[in-house]
């Protein structure tokens, strides 16, 4: 970091001159990045900012109205500081016009009362300033380093934290748009402290900027995604300003993020590696043409084009447990892992023994993808029904089987899939026994549920509740509950009254504050709906944050 101009008075070398302030003494934090020897009157124009200009004075003009000038030019310019050595021009002092003019530009100005050889403070400070931006540079490949490690590893993001925590000093957090921690490391605080009533604290915090410092709360604010695809913020808990070090590590830390959240780790057959990468490609468009991903799913043995095709999830009737709140969610045991690859190996022989060509690869860390091309005249539940009646033959470990609709061309199976990811979430939660689960027993408290984690539902419920729930949180309101009641109610004034236990003006004055604060008409259907479905979300989301 440069020095500033207090610093560079603090070298023996200047304090040797018997330096003085006599102006700018409250800017004395200014950063130096150079040190310029001049003595012409003109020479602002030589500058680029963050000079501290040494002279004696000899060329400077006589006249107090260009003194004026020439200091006006330097603060103008960005100039740190002026220092004047005495003796030569200005023998005990400097003309009043010189200090009043430092004065009203906030310039520092300091006199050597000594002769001091300007060489001397030149190289004391470009020394200072070469040695802190040799620092900064080993500092930033050690970042480098050590953040390309964690990237590569795939590494879980309380061990990125746990670094950023490291080289910082300072608690750190990760939350999701919603405003929920998903990890956090209190710098050897008490965690409790640093989570208190942090979602009414985070709402208050919404800097313009990718990476910004809001000084009013001490944090440090990068946003973690790529740009479009936001999906969370890394805070860092600051005591102070931070610094450019600080900035570089915070934003080297939400790259690793995510990455890390586009890596994944699976121990599977090679077979099975390439089902999942064809998987992938359909769902998250990565061909740009179907026919691309139907040539692949082909050249593996598995013919999509001309087919009708269903989307099932196989998924594990007994995963972990949760993690305690405000601790960061571990990763997927090896043996979990390990089962996971076992019943992607199941799926795949089970459909083989019931003559069903089909792509079966890992989806993510809990469950195991199934696009089945349907046989001509067959039935999707009659093959679904053989399916699974071969899997359970052949996989001992409880297990859910969900599907998705029927559809008829590769675009539309990322459809079918988010289907089958929907009903799967539930099933595996209250598993009765079914061979399959299909979509019609899924509504729409179910559905958001599934959806808590995908930052377009965060999104949404932010941009319709962002700000009513920040207004309730500065003036400690309720009007959340109010439009709750109110929705609730079938919009049905009088019955949300009552269920408000207030009078009916009372309750009808509240709408009307709704209204303002949510800028919309409490009276349009399409409005209140979308009012709804965010505070079902909401619900979601506190209920899955603890």
């Amino acid at each position: 970091m440069l020095p500033t101009v207090a610093d560079v008075l603090a070298l023996d070398t200047v304090r040797r001159g018997k330096p003085r302030v006599v102006a700018g003494g409250d800017r004395l934090d200014t950063r130096v990045r150079w040190v310029h020897v001049g003595e012409v009157h003109d020479i602002a124009h030589l500058l680029r900012g963050g000079e501290l200009v040494l002279t004696t004075g000899v060329a400077l003009p006589e006249e107090p109205g260009s003194l004026a000038d020439y200091v006006g030019e330097l603060a103008e310019v960005g100039a740190s500081g002026l220092i004047v050595e005495l003796g030569r021009r200005f023998v005990r002092e400097l003309p009043a016009a010189v200090v009043r003019a430092a004065e009203e530009h906030g310039l520092p100005l300091v006199t050597l009362a000594r002769e001091t050889p300007f060489v001397q403070i030149t190289e004391s400070v470009h020394a200072r300033i070469i040695d802190d931006q040799l620092q900064e540079l080993r500092a930033s490949e050690q970042l480098h380093e050590v953040f390309t490690e964690l990237s590569v590893e795939g590494a879980s993001p309380g061990e990125v934290l746990n670094q950023v925590v490291r080289f910082s000093g300072r608690p750190a957090l990760l939350e999701n748009l919603a405003h929920q921690v998903l990890a956090c490391d209190a710098a050897g605080g008490d965690t409790g402290t640093v989570l208190a009533n942090w979602e009414a604290r985070s709402r208050a915090v919404m800097p313009s900027e990718r990476t910004a410092y809001d000084a009013a709360a001490g944090w440090l604010v990068t946003m973690v995604g790529a740009r479009g695809q936001d999906w969370g913020r890394l805070i860092l808990l600051c005591d102070g300003p931070p610094g450019p070090r600080d900035i570089v590590l915070a934003e080297r830390a939400a790259t690793t993020l995510a990455l890390s959240r586009l890596l994944e780790r699976h121990q599977e057959s090679l077979e099975r590696q390439a089902h999942g990468t064809i998987l992938t490609g359909i769902l998250t468009h990565a061909y740009a043409d179907p026919d691309e991903a139907a040539a692949r799913a082909r050249a593996v043995g598995v013919p999509l084009t001309g087919r009708r095709l269903v989307s099932a999830v196989i998924r594990l009737t007994s995963p972990a447990g949760p993690a305690p709140v405000g601790a960061v969610p571990a990763g997927t045991a090896l043996g979990e892992q390990a089962r996971l690859g076992e019943l992607a190996e199941a799926g795949a022989a089970a459909c083989r023994e019931a003559r069903l060509p089909a792509l079966v690869g890992a989806l993510d860390q809990s469950s195991v993808g199934v696009l089945l091309p349907l046989p001509p005249r067959t039935a999707a539940e009659t093959a679904l029904g053989a399916l699974a009646e071969r899997l359970r033959a052949g996989f001992v470990t409880p297990f859910v089987l969900a599907a998705g609709s029927v559809v008829e061309s590769i675009k539309d199976v990322r459809r079918s899939f988010l289907e089958a990811e929907q009903v799967a979430e539930v099933a595996v939660r209250q598993p009765d026994g079914r061979p399959f689960y299909r979509l019609p027993d899924l509504r729409l408290r179910g559905l958001l549920h599934l959806l808590r984690d995908d930052a377009r539902l965060q999104t949404f419920a932010e941009r319709e509740l962002g700000t009513l729930l920040a207004h309730d949180a500065q003036r400690h309101g309720d009007l959340t509950r109010i439009l709750r009641v109110y929705l609730d109610s079938g919009r049905n004034k009088a019955v949300a009254a009552q269920r408000a236990h207030l009078s009916r003006p009372a309750f009808y004055d509240r709408l009307r504050r709704l209204e303002r604060v949510l800028d919309t008409d409490l009276d349009d259907v399409e409005s209140c709906l979308s009012l709804h479905v965010a505070l079902l979300a909401l619900e979601t989301f506190r209920r899955e944050g603890g």
